[in-house]
Parts: C-alpha cells; structure tokens; sequence
C-alpha cells in the first residue's frame, strides 16, 4: 500500500531538516502527552520518539519490547502530533525492511536502527533492506542508521572504535542511508574525525551530560543531536521531587499549569 500524501510530504520535510545547514535538535518523546507538549513548544520542527523510554513506560527493558508494542507507541505518538515523526525502532528486530515498511504504515517518516555491531556485511545488508522498503512505498524515508562502534567497542583503543565507526557509517550511506548515528560521540577529539570521515551534514549524535552543545556540535558540522531517555529521566525527576515534596507540605505549587 502506498504511503499517504502527508506521510510523503512529512518524509520530504524531515530531509530538508537533515540537510539544512543549521543543526536538527529532536527533543525525544515516549507517549501522545510528551508529544503533544514538545511539539507545542516553539522551536519544534520534528519529534523522535526514545525506545528505550517507551519500553520502560510499558515496564520493559531496553531492547526488550515486542514490535507491536513498539509500533502501537509509536502509533499514539504520531497521530497527537502534526510534525514529522523519526522512531526508535531498535535493530530492526527480525525484518528491519518489513518494520520500515509498517511503520511508514503508522505515519513514521525516519528512525534510528542500530547495527549493535552485528558483522559489517550484515550490517550493511539489513540497512540495504529499510532503502528497499521505503523506496517501494514511495517515500522519502530518513535512516538515521546508528553503530554501536563506540559504545560496544569493548577495551579497544577509541582511535580504533571511531574507524570502525566510520567504516561502518560510510557503507551505511552509500546503502542509502540519510545520517550516521554514533553514540558516544560527545567532544571535540571524537566529533572531529567523524566529521572528517563521513563528511559534514552526515553525522547524528546523543547530547549527554557533559557533552558539547548543540550550538559546537553543529560548528564542527553536525547534522543532527537527539536526547534519547534521558527526557523522560527528567520528567521522572521531577515527579520523584515533586512526590518528596507532597509527602512533606502536602501542597501542589502554586505555578502548576491547568489541565487542558
């Protein structure tokens, strides 16, 4: 079934958002009421939705939720939003070409699929099947096709993960993805020879405690920064405060904002 009209027109936009020149920040999402605030927050262009925070709202491990969980949080996210809509969809689980092609069924017009260092020419493959699947749906789909070189790279020497990484994210390209996602990138010495290696307007990151801004990520030529779990963590943050603060005064501030 070809995709929708706005499916197609989301998909274009979310491309002119990668390759603009001034960097993408995607604040990530994990259910209809995240969404819908983060979208209505001004400076949203795109919403990504965090796996790892919709497994643990539906009381799994990361890299532990059944696809039709994931598809169905996935679902509720695109339908509270009128933005383009990039997913965590994990390794692709079994078939990442027939979860493309079911999430583009949802709305979904990017994501993030991780290679968690499968063997090269494997991983190559399973990035050649998502192209296949979104090109035979006719659309303008966004791989943000992610290695885990640096962060399963193990005891190896860093110099070694970030050529392996670029390796890793030069084949993913020319398979036709849109970006390289390589957690673990989060200075200068690692961003860098990214760059370097993919070229400028190619690479995606995490933004992490302690890492770059956004602002230097995108002077050194990054295309895209994403938070992953770590926006639920804060919002969960604060419900704990706010838990500890009930138990005490037993009184909801005074600023909280009305139920819309």
């Amino acid at each position: 079934m070809a995709a929708t009209d706005t499916t197609i027109a989301r998909a274009l936009r979310l491309k002119e958002l990668h390759e603009a020149p001034e960097i993408l920040r995607v604040v990530n999402v994990w259910d209809a009421i995240s969404a819908a605030t983060v979208a209505a927050t001004p400076g949203t262009e795109a919403i990504a939705t965090a796996g790892h925070s919709i497994a643990a709202s539906h009381g799994y491990p990361d890299g532990g939720m059944p696809l039709d969980v994931a598809l169905a949080g996935i679902k509720t996210i695109v339908d509270a939003v009128e933005l383009p809509v990039t997913a965590d969809l994990d390794d692709g689980y079994d078939s990442p070409g027939e979860t493309v092609r079911r999430a583009i069924g949802l709305g979904v017009v990017g994501a993030n699929v991780e290679d968690r260092l499968r063997p090269f020419d494997e991983s190559v493959e399973r990035v050649r099947a998502i192209v296949a699947a979104a090109e035979a749906e006719g659309v303008a789909f966004q791989l943000n096709a992610r290695t885990d070189a640096i962060v399963r790279g193990g005891d190896r020497p860093i110099g070694e993960s970030i050529d392996d990484a670029i390796a890793r994210g030069r084949a993913f390209l020319d398979a036709g993805a849109s970006l390289v996602f390589v957690p673990g990138a989060i200075d200068r010495s690692t961003v860098e020879p990214l760059v370097a290696g993919l070229g400028e307007g190619k690479l995606s990151v995490i933004g992490l405690p302690g890492a770059l801004t956004a602002a230097e990520f995108q002077q050194l030529g990054v295309a895209r920064v994403s938070y992953g779990p770590l926006t639920q963590r804060v919002a969960l943050r604060a419900l704990r405060d706010l838990a500890t603060d009930l138990y005490g005064s037993g009184v909801i501030p005074e600023d909280t904002p009305e139920l819309n």
